[in-house]
């Protein structure tokens, strides 16, 4: 139960600190020329929108530690060593975990098309 608490209280103090930091953009005018045409803005719209759904996808295959460690790691944007606390491992094995994970993903996703997946 104590592993739970720190997990949300660090996903809450990381998702402060990631907002705070954030510098709020500003509107031009200038800029509404520069603006895409619609039709292109839908396209990357709705490639971004397949594209995740297949990391989804693949990350629901992947092995629990594997894709906890990826999600601690990449998606909480949390340290080796503060996932492995929540995880109960040592820095090594979310080490070894994330590689395979990502070698796991990686095939996955290829196998559903994508290829350029880093």
């Amino acid at each position: 139960m104590i592993e739970v608490f720190a997990y949300l209280y660090k996903s809450a103090r990381n998702m402060a600190l990631r907002h705070k930091g954030r510098k709020h953009p500003c509107f031009s005018f200038e800029d509404m020329d520069k603006e895409p045409e619609s039709e292109t803005l839908i396209e990357e719209v709705i490639k971004t929108k397949e594209r995740n759904r297949l990391l989804h996808l693949c990350m629901e295959q992947l092995n629990d530690e594997y894709r906890e460690a990826l999600y601690l790691v990449y998606f909480e944007e949390m340290s080796y060593s503060q996932a492995g606390q929540i995880m109960g491992k040592s820095i090594k094995q979310i080490t070894n975990m994330v590689y395979r994970g990502k070698q796991s993903l990686r095939g996955l996703l290829e196998r559903e098309g994508i290829t350029n997946a880093e």
